[in-house]
């Protein structure tokens, strides 16, 4: 059987508040830690399409909750 993995890490301002909006969403297969500035979240399965549909709704995630953290940042004086 084949295993598709991957690894996606993103720098932030507050790491730690965008990967523990992103961990609730995860799926099965996905696992979501800040580290410093990063967030890196490794992917793995076994069917490449769900591999890639699972890369693309965490992207489109992460981008909300980075903009969301910015914004409050912004806007709190943080």
């Amino acid at each position: 059987m084949m295993q598709v993995r991957g690894l996606i890490t993103t720098l932030h301002a507050d790491a730690p508040c965008v990967a523990s909006s992103l961990v609730p969403d995860n799926l099965k297969g996905m696992t979501t830690i800040a580290e410093g500035d990063r967030v890196t979240t490794m992917i793995h399965g076994t069917q490449i399409r769900s591999v890639i549909a699972s890369v693309d709704d965490y992207l489109m995630n992460l981008a909300i909750a980075d903009d969301t953290t910015t914004l409050t940042q912004k806007k709190t004086g943080i």
